[in-house]
């Protein structure tokens, strides 16, 4: 199912709203916040997939960092994860414990436990976690929040679809599957600091919409112009040869199908970008990094702040007054 149809079934939902709701369906985040007083807020997620990687262990890891992120996204503190899973009946209890170990490890080194959970038999295997936190109300951040003169950073590389699809194929080499997990595997709890501790616009992390979607959902929620320079986005090793020989999962193609028929917003990609840089602007992303919108006066010191901490970041775009998705050469 993509992104159009889930917006057909979710929009009349989303006139459904509590007053406590402060984020649920209208803004298209991937958590929901529920105000508790005055003075702090509930941030619920869910999340979970089929493997994206051999390993049962790396796999509930990746499984893990992925849920937390949506907290980490808005801002917001977690505090403790529920299991969710889908095991086949004839898989081995021995990989059924390493899935859940990854899992466990990542949200222990998030500081939290994994408090419980639900496992039902399905015919394929699939894991996540439901994660709760904290955030104050005043200080959510979401993809509505960029403003005209925001810059745009990323703190991941782009390219994880294209590279677990190769994967897959058994055309992908052990190096960049290597990188990728490791990009998949961080945590982006300490980007998640750093963006509040500078104070940012908005933000969201990039996954199954990929680069484009994602900032096309906070043009939309935003109601600005955004530029993203495709020279500027960083890709994994391998991702840029693994598109050009057509590895491209299928989210990637219905990602493609629907954000480029949109009227509003519209979407434009310069005929100068190599089609290998626009497929993967619609590459799906598995734990993919932070989109961050940040004022301009701050960018300087958001970069200050990233560098000082050794943690990635990388200047992608910026926000300016109009309505729509531009993704330029440079």
């Amino acid at each position: 199912m993509g992104p159009g149809a889930l917006a057909q079934v979710l929009r009349p939902l989303a006139q459904r709203h509590d007053i406590n709701v402060l984020v649920g369906l209208q803004t298209s985040d991937d958590a929901a916040v529920y105000r508790l007083n005055d003075d702090l807020a509930l941030v619920q997620t869910v999340d979970f997939f089929t493997p994206v990687v051999d390993d049962p262990y790396t796999y509930g890891a990746i499984a893990a960092a992925n849920a937390l992120s949506d907290v980490y996204a808005m801002g917001g503190d977690v505090l403790l994860a529920l299991n969710i899973a889908a095991m086949p009946e004839d898989l081995p209890l021995e990989i059924v414990q390493l899935i859940f170990e990854g899992g466990a490890d990542k949200a222990a080194e998030a500081g939290i436990v994994i408090a419980g959970g639900h496992t039902v038999t399905d015919d394929e295997p699939k894991y996540g976690l439901v994660v709760s936190g904290t955030i104050h109300p005043d200080r959510i951040l979401t993809k509505a929040g960029a403003k005209a003169g925001d810059v745009l950073y990323l703190t991941k590389p782009i390219g994880t679809g294209v590279i677990t699809t190769a994967l897959k194929g058994q055309a992908a080499e052990p190096e960049h599957v290597e990188a990728a997990v490791a990009s998949m595997m961080r945590l982006n709890r300490n980007a998640s600091r750093l963006m509040r501790e500078v104070g940012v616009s908005g933000a969201t992390d990039i996954t199954g919409y990929g680069l484009a979607g994602h900032t096309m959902e906070m043009v939309d929620k935003s109601g600005v112009m955004i530029r993203l320079i495709a020279s500027l986005v960083t890709l994994l090793a391998g991702a840029e040869r693994y598109a050009r020989e057509g590895r491209l999962p299928g989210g990637g193609g219905r990602n493609v199908a629907y954000y480029t028929t949109l009227d509003a917003p519209k979407l434009t990609i310069d005929e100068r970008v190599p089609q290998e840089l626009a497929d993967l602007m619609f590459d799906p992303q598995t734990s993919g990094g932070l989109l961050i919108a940040v004022p301009g006066e701050r960018a300087e010191r958001l970069e200050a702040a990233f560098a000082e901490a050794n943690e990635p970041l990388w200047q992608i775009g910026d926000v300016s007054e109009g309505f729509g998705l531009v993704v330029t050469a440079e």
